[in-house]
């Protein structure tokens, strides 16, 4: 209950203060990633950390660890456009699964920048999808 409250407050304070509060989490930046619902198609929005990457932004489903993925990384499966919001900044992207090489190298940021990433891979037995999201032109 604590923690929700907490995301909450975090994603109110970072929407009303245009990103000026709330825009960085444990060493990492945080973007807002609005979804469409593979259910109900309705917008579904969640602050999430990530990198840069040249061709948008990296972020990971990991989901604290948890043996499920995060409700979010379902959305973009079913419907990969989706809208980042970093600041001010708006923008529209489509999500692709990184694999391999690259994949590594960028899971290998989030561990650095955060060792709570390298606790929540040891945590479940699933893969945890490492996601650009790539700005559309």
């Amino acid at each position: 209950m604590v923690l929700r409250f907490l995301w909450w407050g975090h994603r109110f304070w970072y929407r009303v203060s245009a990103g000026r509060i709330g825009a960085k989490v444990r060493n990492l930046p945080v973007l807002e990633l609005t979804t469409a619902g593979r259910r109900s198609g309705k917008r579904r929005s969640v602050l999430l950390n990530h990198v840069s990457h040249a061709r948008g932004f990296v972020v990971v489903a990991s989901n604290a660890g948890s043996d499920r993925p995060p409700g979010w990384w379902l959305n973009l499966e079913a419907h990969p456009r989706a809208e980042v919001r970093v600041g001010r900044l708006r923008t529209q992207v489509r999500a692709e699964t990184l694999e391999g090489t690259e994949r590594h190298e960028l899971w290998s940021r989030f561990v650095a920048a955060n060792t709570d990433y390298a606790g929540y891979e040891r945590a479940t037995d699933r893969l945890i999808p490492v996601v650009l999201l790539a700005r559309e032109h």
